[in-house]
């Protein structure tokens, strides 16, 4: 009979568990929590995506359509109703582009900041519940050290 593959990586000598079933495990939890992270935001006005392009202005600061739209993985008459929707609610503005005046720079606005500020805090503040519901100082230390682990692989 042969073993699948699944079987001959779950665990490595020594009863350690292999690289597949953990990479396995771990892109299964990260995915249920991003979910799970999703549905607290106490904006549902926002799609992820307006949420992933606010953020992105907040942190890279002003770009044009075409930039936001490569950097999102989505075609630039998508970014353009996004960036529509957002302006729409006062969340983002356009100026001309100094270099190029035939071109729109989008940059985040202050009520923009406020409202993606909200949905980070209430992303926060239900994972930092659940931590202290759900675990106990060892294991509290436990996810501690995992997710320095998780930022160098990230980092990689």
């Amino acid at each position: 009979m042969q073993e699948s593959s699944s079987e001959t990586t779950a665990a490595e000598p020594g009863g350690e568990p292999g690289a597949e079933q953990v990479a396995t495990q771990l892109a299964s939890v990260v995915s249920r929590l991003l979910r799970r992270l999703r549905t607290t935001s106490s904006d549902s006005l926002l799609t992820p995506t307006q949420r992933s392009v606010l953020a992105r202005l907040d942190q890279d600061g002003p770009t044009t359509t075409a930039a936001l739209a490569r950097a999102e993985y989505v075609r630039p008459q998508s970014m353009r109703l996004t960036l529509g929707a957002l302006e729409s609610q006062g969340l983002v503005e356009r100026a001309p582009d100094p270099a190029d005046g035939r071109k729109s720079v989008m940059s985040i606005t202050d009520v923009g900041r406020t409202t993606l500020g909200a949905v980070r805090a209430a992303k926060h503040n239900w994972l930092a519940e659940a931590i202290a519901a759900e675990l106990d100082g060892a294991e509290r230390r436990t996810v501690a050290e995992a997710t320095a682990l998780l930022d160098r692989l990230v980092e990689r």
